[in-house]
């Protein structure tokens, strides 16, 4: 599955359902081009379970600050259209895969 990119007019509905993690980042973010690989990878092995998605802060800043994005990356997990975790800064892929399981498994 490929990664989703989200804005105003389609993150809702996106993650009103299901698990989806939603990247919070920029283009000119020196950490968040790190994330990008590993979260295209997370998208391969978590298609059918839970969504990848990514929101482009400088493109969608009601978006940022509905979130309080105050550092970027910052990576949320929701479900069914609530926030469960989060983490923010560059992290390994084995973080990002803790917070997809554990949302999975609750």
């Amino acid at each position: 599955m490929a990664i989703s990119h989200l804005n105003q007019q389609n993150f809702d509905h996106t993650i009103d359902h299901g698990v989806t993690l939603v990247d919070f980042w920029a283009t000119w973010c020196g950490p968040c081009k790190m994330v990008a690989p590993v979260l295209e990878g997370l998208a391969g092995k978590y298609d059918g379970k839970a969504k990848i998605a990514k929101v482009d802060i400088d493109e969608n800043p009601d978006l940022a600050q509905r979130f309080n994005i105050m550092s970027i990356p910052t990576v949320m997990v929701f479900r069914d259209g609530r926030i469960l975790d989060q983490t923010v800064g560059a992290q390994p892929e084995s973080v990002y895969a803790g917070l997809l399981n554990a949302a999975l498994e609750e």
